[in-house]
Parts: C-alpha cells; sequence; structure tokens
C-alpha cells in the first residue's frame, strides 16, 4: 500500500514537472565552446605574461606541459562542482516558476562568476593547510605534480559518479577526502626514519566540522524558518504549490530569485576558492619567482613589515633559551619544519630556529627593498622562511607562553607574512569563475530533479523554496567570511527536507537513505581513489 503511494506520489510530481529540455541549441554550444577556449587561452596567456614581468625566460617544455595539465584538471574539478553543486540553488527557482530553467541557470552561473571574482581568498588556504608540509613546500617536484594530479582527480571521479546517479554530494567533501588520502599515502611511501608528515589531523577537525555542521544546520535553521513564516504571515499563497506554469506573485517571485541570486553568489565566493589554492600551488612549483611572493606588496608597505619581522624575532629570541647562538638558516628550517610535522611548536629549541627565520626574513626583504626585487635565486628561500613562520604562528594558536602584547605582535607579522605570500591574482579569479559559470549551464537537470521532487512527497511551495534558500544564502555567506569551506549541497538539499518536514509534506526515505549514504562514503572513497592515483603516480614521475 505504501509502495502504491510513494509511486501515485512520484508519478503525480513528474506529471508537473517544468519543461526542461532547454539549452543545448546549436548557438549556444558554439557560445559555450567559444567561452571555453577563451578561458584556456586568457590563462595561458597570462602566465606567459607574468613570467615576463619577472623577467624569466620561457618553461622548459616538461615543465609547460605538466603545468598545463594540471591547470586544466584543477579548472575542470570547478567545472564539474558547478554543474554537481550549483543545481541546487537554481532547483526552487525552477519548480516554482520564479524563473524559467535556461534563465535560471544562465542567472546563477553569472553570479557564481561574481562570487569567484569577489572573494576574498580566505577558503583558498584553509584547504591547502590541509596537505603535508614537505609537498605545499615542494610543490615543483615529481611528488607535488602527482599530489596535485591525484587529489584533484579523484575529487572530479567521486563527484561524476554521484552526478550520474542523480545524487546530492559535497565536492567540499570529496576534496577533503582526496587530500586526506593523498597524506596517507605520503606518509606510507615515505622511506623508514624519514621526515614526513601524513594528515594534519587538528585541521582536518575543524574542516571536517564545518562540513558536519552543513545538513544540520540546514535542516533545522530552514524548518525553524519555514515554522516562523507560517506563524507571523498568513497569505496562503506562499504555501501553495505553483499551479501549471503559471509565475508566482510577483513579491514571491521576487524573493525566490533573491535567495537563488545569493545561494549562486555564495557558492562562488566559497566553493570556487577550494581549487584556487591548489591552482595557486601548481603555479608556484612551476613558476616560483612569478608566484611564490607577492610582487604586487607596495614598497611603502615595506618598513612596517621590517619593523614586525624584527619585534618577531625579538619575541622568539627571548622564548629560545639555550639554542645555539651559531644555528643557520637551513638547520633553523628543519627544526621548524619537524615541528610543524610533529604539531609541536613551543619548544625553546623551536622558538630559537623561529628567531634566525624571522630575522632573516627581515634581512632579505630590507636587502632588497620589496617584494617584487627579491632575485630569482633568493625567492624559495624567501617563501620557505615565511611559509614556516606564519604556519608555526597559527599552530601555536593561543600558545600560554607569551603575554597578550606579544601574542598581538606574532599575530601581526602572521598576517604580514599572509599578505606576502597568500595572494591570488586576479586571471586566476576569472579562469576559475568562468570555470564554475560554465559547470553551472551544463548536468544541471539530474540534481535539479532530486532536489526537486524527490527528497519531499509533495510539490515544492513557495515558502519550502525560500526558506531553505535563505539559511544556504545566510549561512554560505557567513563561512567564507571566517574561511571555512561549508558544503552548499548539504545545506540547501538538507534545507529542503526540512521544510519539507515542518510542512507535513512528507519525505521520502529512499532518496534520503541515498543521500546519507553518499555522505558516509564520500571520506573513505575519496580517500581510496586518490591514495590509489599517488602511489600510482609517484611511480609515473
Amino acid at each position: 500500500m505504501s509502495q502504491t503511494l510513494t509511486n501515485s506520489a512520484e508519478e503525480s510530481m513528474q506529471s508537473t514537472r517544468p519543461n526542461m529540455d532547454v539549452g543545448n541549441k546549436p548557438l549556444h554550444v558554439i557560445i559555450f565552446f567559444a567561452v571555453l577556449i577563451g578561458a584556456l587561452g586568457f590563462a595561458a596567456f597570462s602566465v606567459m605574461q607574468d613570467m615576463h614581468s619577472v623577467g624569466e625566460g620561457p618553461l622548459a617544455v616538461g615543465t609547460f606541459v605538466l603545468l598545463g595539465i594540471a591547470l586544466v584538471i584543477a579548472l575542470g574539478f570547478e567545472f564539474v562542482n558547478g554543474f554537481h553543486d550549483t543545481a541546487n540553488a537554481v532547483a526552487t527557482v525552477i519548480y516554482t516558476r520564479s524563473l524559467p530553467p535556461l534563465v535560471a541557470v544562465v542567472w546563477s552561473g553569472f553570479w557564481n562568476f561574481l562570487g569567484v571574482a569577489l572573494s576574498t581568498g580566505a577558503v583558498a588556504y584553509s584547504i591547502v593547510t590541509l596537505l603535508p608540509v614537505e609537498l605545499i613546500l615542494q610543490a615543483g617536484s615529481n611528488a607535488g605534480y602527482a599530489m596535485i594530479f591525484a587529489l584533484l582527480i579523484a575529487a572530479i571521479v567521486w563527484n561524476l559518479a554521484t552526478w550520474a546517479f542523480g545524487i546530492p554530494n559535497s565536492s567540499s567533501h570529496a576534496l577533503v577526502g582526496s587530500i586526506m588520502g593523498v597524506g596517507l599515502a605520503n606518509q606510507f611511501l615515505a622511506p623508514a626514519g624519514a621526515a614526513t608528515q601524513g594528515v594534519d589531523w587538528h585541521q582536518v577537525e575543524k574542516v571536517f566540522s564545518a562540513l558536519l555542521f552543513s545538513p544540520a544546520c540546514g535542516f533545522i535553521m530552514a524548518a525553524l524558518l519555514l515554522f516562523v513564516m507560517k506563524l507571523l504571515i498568513k497569505n496562503k499563497a506562499l504555501y501553495r504549490a505553483p499551479e501549471g506554469d503559471t509565475p508566482p506573485p510577483l513579491w514571491i517571485r521576487s524573493l525566490l530569485i533573491f535567495t537563488c541570486t545569493g545561494v549562486s553568489f555564495s557558492h562562488g565566493g566559497n566553493d570556487g576558492q577550494k581549487g584556487m589554492g591548489l591552482i595557486m600551488l601548481i603555479l608556484i612549483g612551476a613558476a616560483p619567482t612569478a608566484y611564490a611572493l607577492n610582487r604586487a606588496m607596495p614598497e611603502g608597505a615595506m618598513p612596517a613589515f621590517i619593523e614586525s619581522a624584527t619585534h618577531a624575532q625579538q619575541i622568539f629570541a627571548s622564548h629560545g633559551t639555550g639554542t645555539p647562538a651559531d644555528l643557520t638558516e637551513l638547520q633553523a628550517r628543519d627544526i621548524v619544519g619537524a615541528a610543524l610535522r610533529a604539531k609541536a611548536v613551543s619548544s625553546p629549541e623551536t622558538f630559537g630556529a623561529l628567531a634566525v627565520l624571522s630575522a632573516d626574513i627581515s634581512q632579505s626583504v630590507k636587502t632588497y627593498g620589496s617584494m617584487k626585487a627579491v632575485p630569482a635565486a633568493a625567492v624559495p628561500n624567501v617563501r620557505t622562511d615565511m611559509y614556516l613562520v606564519a604556519d608555526a604562528i597559527r599552530v601555536m594558536g593561543e600558545s600560554q607562553g607569551f603575554a597578550d602584547d606579544e601574542k598581538k605582535s606574532l599575530k601581526s607579522f602572521q598576517s604580514a607574512l599572509y599578505s606576502g605570500t597568500r595572494f591570488i591574482p586576479l586571471w586566476v579569479k576569472i579562469s576559475v569563475a568562468i570555470a564554475l559559470g560554465l559547470g553551472t549551464m551544463v548536468g544541471w537537470k539530474r540534481i535539479v530533479v532530486t532536489v526537486g521532487e524527490k527528497i519531499g512527497k509533495t510539490h515544492m511551495t513557495y515558502a519550502e523554496g525560500a526558506s531553505a534558500e535563505l539559511v544556504a544564502m545566510t549561512t554560505i555567506g557567513l563561512a567564507e567570511g571566517y574561511g571555512l569551506p561549508v558544503s552548499t549541497t548539504h545545506i540547501l538539499s538538507s534545507g529542503v527536507a526540512g521544510t519539507m518536514w515542518s510542512n507535513g509534506s512528507g519525505l521520502q526515505l529512499s532518496t534520503l537513505r541515498s543521500m546519507a549514504l553518499a555522505w558516509v562514503t564520500t571520506l573513505p572513497a575519496a580517500m581510496a581513489i586518490s591514495g590509489f592515483l599517488y602511489v600510482l603516480f609517484r611511480q609515473v614521475f
């Protein structure tokens, strides 16, 4: 009997499904590929332009080929992310007839583009900190390329697999799992006794907490919002399913379009950054002279930078009791690198090493006068020193060994170091924005149908769609501001489920089971795929 009712509900939903057979006309295809080819050409031109601006000659053929392949794979990840995740943003406006499907998809793609282009970059580097220290510092090595290829291909494969079955799944979740798989494989391949790092479990816990928070937040907050709306807003039209293809009343339609716009913009600002940090690692490894340091930092900022570095050196030195006075920069890097791998940076020996590196950073900037003046031969060492000190300060957190004014000074120095190493060129943002925007316009139908008619047993109402989108837009926007990678898919699809439950519309448990199974299996599956690929690529390279 229950199966009969379920089948009847599904047939009713399909009979009222919007017409989504649009967008494959020859002109659309021509425009799509023209933009795609233009974006790839723009990226290649920008790399050559950046190399020329620092006086570097053309890259070696092998390096250029690897760089090109790596960039295509990274942009491919963002493309897949677009059509996999962003379909969630347009499902509500399509199923409430607020926008025609083609208009909704193009509109969402445009706002995804803007979200990426105007993003801060904070999320980009929160993903990078999950990677093993030695692979970050040696991004241009064989192991570095194997890492990038393995984790991106693994995330793409899993995203495509879940998309093929129409299951809403988190690209962020898949990427974190891929990074963990590479970290564990890197540790497994290390020679006995070698200093290496597997997975930064503290960072994984931080990122995974944000991902775990996503579905719970979406379900509960959307359910509560709909409940409050029903108490405060008595307009019955808000809680009725659309009638045929008639658009909803203007004010409801405006609200739904606004929330779709907000989710698309927030998704671009958060998810679009996840590939940016990896693209920067690729660029730093292939062309360190152009991309290892932020050469756009103004010369006028250098005196304050030097003063901050000198003050940090004094603080570290005062806590570095017993450190040999003749410690070299190379020895200091080894000490700090080992401390970061062990996540134990509060020893006097480590503080002494950090004092040496801070002094080296200060002296380098003082000698050359600005970041853009650092010669090619010195760039790798300067960036390594800056990265190690900044990451050590991050790992220290609120260490009890420092006075409040010392903590404030070290945080200020960390911000200055981030300004010199954590930057994203405009062309990278634009390339990722185009990839994500184009991805939004391809393959969206499978996920849209799942969100629109396979989560609840009745047709989505205007209030249900607006509540789920409003929660998703707000949550993702706040997460981007705090540099936390959250899942657009988990927030929105669970938000739709929450509104259906709150409204008494009923839930299709088979769909929820599939989503839950994908959520549970994503991490181990992505880890297994990326770990296998990393071992394979290490042999190839």
